[in-house]
């Protein structure tokens, strides 16, 4: 297998005029994911899909990613070869169980939200565990990965804890590890229920320690029990750690660093260390320096040295570092993808698709008009401020060399004080849409505070698109008749911020109260 592997390397080098480990630009790449010809390039997914964590069940692997204040929340993903992924749901359906902030009522939790949480699977059922800063830890569970999944349990209310993980021992016990940010990021290992409804707070025992020490993993391999975390110095970058102990509850004293910064990498760093179908080990990780991409995902090979895993390229000193490529792990059948179009033909909306916070469901239907999306305007939280509008429907977007979404909205139902559209936004934000005065409609461009009103409208259906390259440079264009575009606004660099990558949205909300709908036909993300 490793001669294969290292022919594989070599061939790859030629044929792609990128060694898998060759340094690469940041942003820069035109191929990635599975090359076709038995290889991969990473990244994997040059989408924002933060705090990854992964496990294997059978032939199949499962990851979750975090959603802050998206709703539904904390994506969950499938893949048959570790390189290849689809959504198959999301374990969060109402985030108002985690607290009130998070309704489209207050929109008070950028920022916040659902931040780094673990999966795991158990006795035949899946188990998602997660905090947020404000709210405390949370446990849900499902048969199934695409769920339903159960009503949350809380596991611990209040401020100040976050990234946790669990683990099921061999004999059955139960364990959970979580980190007190505001107590100099201080980690414990607690007991825990077997059915992971419970945690014995007074049973922790103090496995780690460090300020930027976070995003912990508790695994098992062997006779071995790993506290895999993510460190961060000034000056060097954020990389991976690990502690280890013969007991689930320590004493965990020896440690080593598992991999460099790679901080031309984006700083690989927090991720699941699983075992593969081919019985090689990988880790699935997102590079965590922000840009308007986000936090994205590539797949590293892990090769254990002395019952430590080392992650990526290893060098002559033993470290690790980023690895752009390799051998897949698996050749399936099926090539899964990650759906981004939607033609708004089902019951219920796609699994790509995240609110802007938990929606007012009674203001949105994919049934009043079957085959269309209706959006019913109503009332920000603050006037004319697209980031307190309730009810934008958004979906992340890529880092891939031409990317071109349209939107097919029908305007003619829309009333006084209105204003609908397409936008992009991570903490600021661009727009492109109708605005209804009185009886007319009329073009808008916004940038964050900044409007620009442009020519009426007068027909009943407008066809909104933005396109951007790797650059993150989008322009907004529109037609009237689906098939010739117009440019309108200035051209639109995309932007990281309240740690997310850019989503691009569609939004209706009415200053003057609940007045008016669009409806949506379609949108397509070529």
């Amino acid at each position: 297998m490793r001669k294969f592997w290292l022919s594989a390397l070599c061939c790859a080098s030629l044929l792609l005029g990128q060694g898998a480990t060759a340094q690469v630009k940041w942003g820069d790449w035109t191929r990635w994911g599975d090359q076709g010809n038995g290889l991969y390039l990473n990244p994997i997914i040059p989408s924002d899909y933060s705090d990854i964590d992964c496990i294997r069940v059978g032939d199949d692997y499962y990851a979750i990613s975090s959603t802050m204040q998206f709703s539904p929340g904390m994506t969950v993903l499938h893949s048959k070869d570790l390189v290849n992924w689809e959504i198959c749901g999301n374990a969060i359906e109402d985030l108002t169980q985690i607290g009130p902030e998070l309704n489209w009522s207050r929109m008070n939790r950028y920022n916040n939200g659902v931040w780094a949480g673990t999966i795991r699977h158990h006795n035949g059922r899946f188990y998602v565990f997660f905090g947020t800063p404000d709210e405390g830890y949370f446990m849900t569970s499902a048969e199934k990965a695409e769920g339903p999944w159960e009503p949350l349990v809380t596991l611990k209310a209040g401020p100040g804890w976050n990234d946790c993980s669990a683990l099921w021992d061999d004999d059955g016990k139960a364990y959970f590890i979580g980190t007190h940010f505001a107590d100099g990021y201080k980690t414990y290992i607690f007991d825990m229920a077997p059915d992971g409804k419970s945690v014995d707070w007074e049973s922790g025992r103090l496995v780690n320690e460090g300020n930027g020490r976070e995003a912990s993993k508790l695994i098992k391999v062997g006779d071995w029990y790993y506290v895999v975390f993510s460190e961060h110095k000034g000056g060097i970058g954020r990389y991976v750690m690990a502690k280890r102990s013969r007991k689930a509850v320590g004493p965990y004293k020896e440690e080593k660093q598992l991999a460099l910064a790679s901080v031309e990498a984006n700083e690989p760093n927090q991720g699941g260390i699983i075992e593969g179908r081919d019985g090689n080990w990988y880790f699935l990780t997102h590079h965590g320096s922000g840009d308007w991409s986000g936090r994205i995902a590539s797949l590293l090979p892990v090769t254990w040295i002395d019952g430590w895993p080392i992650l990526g390229e290893v060098l002559e000193s033993g470290m690790g570092k980023m690895r752009w490529g390799g051998v897949m792990p698996f050749q399936a059948e099926e090539k899964l993808t990650i759906k981004r179009s939607d033609d708004f033909d089902d019951a219920r909306l796609a699994p790509q698709w995240q609110w802007n916070y938990q929606p007012r469901a009674d203001f949105f239907s994919l049934t009043e008009r079957p085959g269309w999306l209706r959006l019913r305007a109503f009332k920000p939280v603050e006037p004319n401020q697209l980031m307190k509008a309730g009810n934008t429907l958004t979906q992340r977007t890529f880092r891939k060399t031409d990317n071109d979404v349209v939107v097919k909205m029908d305007i003619s139902h829309m009333e006084d004080g209105q204003k609908a559209g397409i936008c992009h936004f991570s903490a600021a934000h661009s727009a492109m849409g109708v605005v209804k005065e009185g009886d007319t409609c009329y073009l808008e461009f916004r940038v964050n505070g900044n409007i620009r009103k442009g020519e009426p409208v007068k027909a009943g259906y407008i066809w909104l698109k933005t396109q951007w390259g790797l650059d993150g440079r989008s322009r907004y264009s529109y037609s009237l008749d689906g098939d010739t575009y117009h440019f309108f606004g200035d051209p639109y660099q995309l932007e990281w911020g309240n740690y997310r990558g850019d989503r691009v949205g569609i939004y209706c909300f009415n200053d003057n109260g609940e007045a008016g709908y669009v409806d949506v036909d379609y949108l397509h993300y070529r």
